[in-house]
């Protein structure tokens, strides 16, 4: 029956996070006890007071239709966010809140790609970057960076990169899936690489903000070089573990964000009433949950990546933010074990969940084969039997 289906879903690539973790629940239904280290979702609940806010909420009625780009009440609140958090300035028509930041990237590519439009995504990217992109018509043109790195780009390669038709660029920081984070100064020249086109759009995907363990986050948008060209998204899923809630927002320039508005209009309308109400309080209340899960998450990632270095050719940076570590495994590239022969980080994958009965995510699902994911947010009990179960599985190939 493929035939009758489009053309774009025959060429879209399924998420490779939401595959492995089918993979990892079809083993568990047989009765494996298998530890899935592979989705971005922070393991903790969403806060009382944020959930109460909710129940409260529905009580009152709030029950009905948003506006589509959401609740004034809600946008005032991201406003005030944007102003005393990161320095941006918006008026609440320049917000407008999404089922999700994957719904404000899809909103924001559609608002504005056409046809052969470029998009410059930095490398390693989140999964569904490039397939957005390409949904809406766009060509993702991907500017490449390694461990040796900090996985951050070479300016001097995004200055290669940009082209005539070159319409946008598109990376996150905190990054998913490197936890690697972009310094005010780093983001100052690229800021200065971009400005000099202002036909050129920054897509600046700031959904880890709260999860930074070194210095103060910074937005790109606060660059006067780009002010006028950045939008910037950023959501409650990850800083406030509300990721059922499906919350996103952004702030950019009116005549981009009505835009989104027109779009979002036309597919979903506005996000669920209660869940915006509840947003403000997430935004406006007690912040202690967010820094005990940000203090929670870097202890995790000093004892998982010190677990990692004890295993023979695994290379590992110190990223500075996300919940996420992407160790260079292609020391295993060509090593087989039995049937298993490791030809890239999707075998690789595949082994560790068959043989280790541990779910990770390759590293080519985010442009970089030479790498894994391994998401951190699990407990400190299921991280150190994680590490030894790939440390025993690896000790297996040759």
């Amino acid at each position: 029956m493929d035939k009758y289906l489009s053309g774009r879903v025959r060429s879209m690539v399924e998420s490779a996070t939401l595959k492995m973790a089918q993979m990892a629940r079809d083993l568990k239904s047989q009765g494996k006890d298998v530890i899935s280290l592979s989705i971005g979702e922070p393991d903790f609940d969403t806060p009382d007071h944020i959930k109460e806010a909710a129940k409260i909420a529905l009580d009152e009625g709030f029950t009905k239709y948003s506006p589509v780009p959401g609740l004034v009440e809600l946008r005032q609140a991201i406003v005030k966010k944007f102003k005393n958090e990161n320095g941006l300035e918006f008026n609440t028509n320049q917000i407008v809140v999404s089922n999700g930041a994957k719904q404000s990237i899809y909103n924001l590519c559609m608002a504005l790609l056409d046809p052969g439009d470029e998009v410059i995504i930095f490398t390693p990217y989140w999964v569904s970057y490039s397939e957005i992109v390409e949904l809406a018509g766009g060509v993702p043109v991907f500017v490449k960076s390694t461990i040796e790195t900090d996985f951050k780009i070479n300016p001097k390669d995004l200055i290669a990169a940009i082209g005539p038709k070159t319409k946008a660029v598109l990376f996150s920081s905190p990054c998913n899936p490197t936890g690697s984070v972009y310094t005010h100064e780093e983001l100052g020249v690229i800021a200065d690489i971009i400005g000099k086109r202002d036909d050129i759009l920054i897509f600046s995907d700031e959904i880890y903000e709260h999860i930074n363990f070194g210095s103060k986050h910074a937005s790109i948008g606060i660059f006067d070089a780009v002010k006028n060209q950045t939008v910037t998204i950023n959501g409650f899923s990850k800083g406030y573990s509300m990721t059922g809630w499906r919350l996103g927002y952004i702030g950019g320039p009116k005549w981009i964000t009505d835009a989104c508005t027109k779009i979002q209009g036309q597919v979903t309308s506005g996000a669920n009433t209660f869940g915006q109400k509840a947003a403000i309080t997430a935004l406006e209340g007690d912040q202690t949950p967010t820094q005990e899960m940000r203090l929670a998450f870097e202890k995790r990632k000093h004892l998982v990546r010190s677990l990692l270095m004890d295993i023979p050719g695994v290379k590992i940076n110190d990223p500075q933010g996300a919940f996420y570590l992407f160790p260079d495994i292609s020391f295993y590239f060509g090593k087989s074990y039995q049937d298993y022969k490791i030809n890239n980080s999707e075998d690789f994958a595949e082994f560790i969940l068959k043989e280790g009965l541990v779910a990770l995510v390759d590293g080519g699902a985010f442009g970089a084969d030479e790498c894994i994911r391994i998401s951190y947010a699990a407990s400190e009990e299921e991280l150190v039997e994680s590490i030894k179960r790939i440390k025993e599985a690896v000790a297996k190939l040759s």
